[in-house]
């Protein structure tokens, strides 16, 4: 009966704080709002005895991932909104889309039943524990899987430092002639200002 409450507020919580953290339009509030889904997360995992993948959720995640996007924040320029065309010529349609792979997404977790498959009953499981079980199916079984999406991050990491690179703009150009004449530098108090 606990568990089953546990997991009722963990779902609640991870599902609005995953609602709010693409609504709300502070990044820092976004931010932290995600790192409060992922200890909930951390939290659904060890109620499924995945202790391996709970402290994966908290270290890497929680403990990297979100302290890396956080220095992002800090350091971008938070004044300037970027606007992006919509993916969509409609919002109709990114409606629709949305309902969609929610609708495949509890589609797929009513199919989902837990406890052992195949080769790892759960007798098995608990003599190699989930950790050594998971590596021999991602090193064996599922390698080509593994290796294209080891790709395809490497790709996206590329990606974005293209899209990260600093394009000269009109300000920066001001900035450079005012610094050749021997002028002060009071734009530099700008920018700081701008940055923060």
């Amino acid at each position: 009966m606990f568990g089953e409450i546990f997991f009722l507020y963990c779902a609640f919580v991870i599902t609005v704080c995953g609602v709010l953290a693409i609504t709300l339009r502070n990044p820092i509030h976004c931010v932290l709002l995600v790192l409060v889904l992922f200890f909930h997360m951390a939290a659904v995992y060890l109620t499924l005895q995945a202790e391996f993948l709970a402290a994966i959720q908290i270290i890497v995640y929680a403990g990297a991932i979100l302290v890396m996007y956080l220095f992002v924040l800090f350091l971008v320029n938070l004044q300037k909104e970027l606007r992006l065309p919509a993916l969509t010529p409609k919002p109709i349609v990114g409606y629709a889309l949305a309902a969609a792979l929610c609708g495949g997404m509890l589609w797929g977790v009513a199919g989902f039943v837990p406890g052992g498959k195949g080769p790892w009953p759960l007798e098995t499981l608990r003599e190699v524990t989930h950790t050594r079980a998971l590596s021999r199916e991602l090193f064996t079984h599922h390698f080509l899987s593994l290796e294209i999406a080891g790709v395809l991050l490497l790709i996206a990491l590329v990606a974005a430092l293209t899209l990260a690179r600093k394009q000269p703009s009109a300000t920066d150009a001001e900035i450079q002639t005012q610094a050749g004449e021997g002028g002060t530098c009071a734009c530099g108090n700008k920018d700081q200002g701008g940055a923060a």
